[in-house]
């Protein structure tokens, strides 16, 4: 069984950096994408960042410049950097693992529990 686990929020002042760790317990496919997506409050989830086994590396628009998407491929472990937080990234964080990047949401197969990162101005 794939299990997904996220750690690493918190809370932190605006200007801050939090880095999120997602363990995984095992390769769901021998090539897939590993993804951030962040739920904030009101709002609908959101693609944060995707990377696949290739390398190849996607940042959501509200990301760009500012998040950084890495992962441990033989440790199945991938990282989210987010330096420059402001009140805007307040949201919960959710690791994710699908057999292709750019598919819809709602057809990921796998899904961590969420961590929470909250921004104080």
């Amino acid at each position: 069984q794939v299990k997904l686990v996220e750690s690493g929020g918190g809370s932190v002042q605006s200007g801050g950096s939090v880095r999120l760790s997602c363990t995984i317990s095992k390769s769901p496919y021998a090539h897939y994408c590993l993804a951030w997506f962040r739920q904030r409050p009101g709002k609908e989830r959101e693609m944060v960042a995707q990377i696949d086994t290739n390398g190849a590396i996607k940042y959501g628009d509200s990301a760009k410049g500012r998040f950084t998407i890495s992962q441990d491929h033989d440790k199945n472990i991938l990282w989210l950097q987010m330096d420059t937080l402001n009140a805007e990234d307040t949201a919960t964080y959710y690791c994710t693992a699908d057999l292709y990047c750019n598919g819809a949401t709602a057809a990921i197969p796998y899904w961590g529990q969420g961590t929470q990162v909250a921004v104080s101005s």
